[in-house]
């Protein structure tokens, strides 16, 4: 059974030139009908009610069902907004900031990375990651489990100076013990999609697990070089996983990368040379 995907961060409602947002999506939302839409932060540029209004009301027009994480920029940046009512307009629109999406193919958790006092950098607190660990194991034993915050675990495949999650080894550790399968993320406006084998060392056995960095859909910052404008769509089978890239050309889409991982704990055999 073939169950879809579509992985959308960064909007940034509010910062202008949201062509490929409100005209691109939908496109995709046609050609693939993914069970999922998630959303991993950024929905808004300056956090304010209108902002994450229009990106609510836009992203619930696409269809299917919504999951959506808060980023640094769906904060009042003003004081004392920003620490006193953090995540009321955000919450306004999405009820809460650590959303769970359960169903027999898919179990989706969402985790507030963002902390009021750091800009750019942000943090997942041990109970968090208890909480998250409980809220798995409540998956269906046929759901591919999926865990989706704003800070990335990965590096970005150019330069940037946006910070990963502190403390991410261990926060993939803890993520992957409780049984995840893919952890989403956006923040730097990259793709970047690694297996974790591909960066830790393997002693055989360790259950495999995919961390997908999603490019910015908007871009608040056109001029700036390193910034891709596009999504992941993802594919999910009894025993990979594939993800393709999608970038924005202007006037449509363009397939940039496809991607196969093994689900599991066993690789692909490999082919004969």
């Amino acid at each position: 059974m073939l169950t879809r995907v579509l992985h959308l961060s960064d909007l940034h409602f509010g910062a202008g030139a949201d062509d490929a947002i409100e005209h691109g999506a939908p496109v995709l939302i046609e050609r693939f009908e993914p069970e999922l839409v998630i959303a991993s932060g950024d929905l808004s540029h300056r956090g304010r009610g209108d902002q994450l209004s229009r990106a609510s009301q836009f992203l619930r027009s696409l269809g299917p069902p919504v999951l959506a994480v808060p980023g640094n920029h769906d904060i009042p940046y003003a004081f004392p907004a920003r620490f006193t009512s953090s995540f009321r307009e955000f919450e306004r629109q999405w009820e809460t900031t650590e959303p769970t999406y359960a169903s027999p193919t898919l179990h989706v958790i969402g985790l507030n990375s963002v902390r009021p006092w750091r800009h750019q950098s942000g943090g997942i607190r041990s109970s968090q990651l208890t909480a998250a660990e409980e809220r798995l194991r409540t998956a269906e034993p046929t759901a591919f489990q999926i865990v989706v915050l704003h800070h990335h675990l990965v590096g970005a495949p150019w330069r940037s100076r946006k910070k990963p999650v502190a403390r991410r080894n261990h926060v993939l550790a803890s993520l992957v013990d409780a049984g995840a399968d893919l952890i989403l993320a956006g923040h730097i406006h990259q793709a970047a999609v690694s297996e974790r084998h591909e960066f830790e060392i393997s002693r055989g056995g360790e259950r495999g697990v995919v961390v997908s960095i999603a490019p910015g859909l908007g871009q608040p910052r056109p001029r700036r070089q390193g910034e891709a404008r596009g999504v992941h769509v993802y594919e999910i089978e009894e025993r990979s996983l594939r993800i393709h890239t999608f970038v924005w050309r202007g006037t449509g889409w363009g397939l940039t990368a496809e991607r196969l991982f093994p689900r599991g704990r066993e690789p692909f055999d490999s082919e004969p040379a």
